[in-house]
This record gives structure tokens, sequence and C-alpha cells, in this order.
């Protein structure tokens, strides 16, 4: 019989400790599972929670980089220039770069940045 991994904290109550209801809709993210191709029909109750967590995670990433340049623009407002600013200096949010450009393709203007990766190191973008 198969031992319970690393993730199954996610489902009695998140990797926080947390219980009860989830930050984001179940239902919702079960109903964008099953649109996302042809051959996926059955979806166990545990996926959607996985995805979940996995939402969270990736929200709070994206906005704690944001929030480094809206600091380093001296504000205290994070605008939408942030979050595409962050996006812009992270190589794994390149799948996002397109969301952030505006009707014409170009990117939005975002100031020169540094953002600090996990590992401590500074990276300038200009």
């Amino acid at each position: 019989m198969r031992q319970a991994g690393n993730y199954s904290g996610i489902l009695s109550g998140g990797l926080s400790g947390r219980t009860g209801p989830h930050s984001l809709p179940l239902a919702r993210i079960k109903k964008i599972m099953k649109r996302s191709g042809d051959g996926v029909k059955m979806i166990s109750g545990e996926a959607p929670i996985a995805f979940s967590k996995a939402c969270e995670l990736f929200i709070e990433e994206l906005t704690q980089r944001a929030w480094m340049v809206t600091l380093q623009g001296k504000r205290r407002t994070l605008h939408k220039e942030d979050v595409a600013a962050a996006v812009m200096a992270t190589d794994v949010f390149d799948f996002l770069v397109e969301m952030v450009s505006d009707s014409n393709g170009t990117q939005i203007d975002a100031p020169s940045y540094q953002v600090r990766h996990h590992g401590g190191e500074k990276i300038d973008r200009t």
C-alpha cells in the first residue's frame, strides 16, 4: 500500500494546517479542469484541492515579486505595471508576458527594477 506523500497535508487542511473552506472555489477549478481537454471527464475530489493550493502559492509568489517592484518605486499601492515588471523579471513567468502586454503587443512600460530571487541575489532588469 502506498504511503502518504508530501502532498497529503493539503487534503487535511493544507500545508499551513488550516482546515475548512478553501480560498478558491473548488467547483470552479473542477469546471476549468474539465474544459482543459477533450479527454478529461472524471476528476477525483483531491485533484481540485491540489490545484487550489497550487493557485494560492502562484498568487502569493507573483504578489511578493510585484510588491518588491512597488517598494522600489517608493510607493505603497501595487499597480498592474508592478505585476508586469515582476512577470518580465522572472523567467518562470515567461508564459504570462503576452498577458501583460498592451493590445498592440508591446510590453507595458515598467521602470527599471531589481528583483531578489529566493537565493538572495539581485537581478537587474532594465
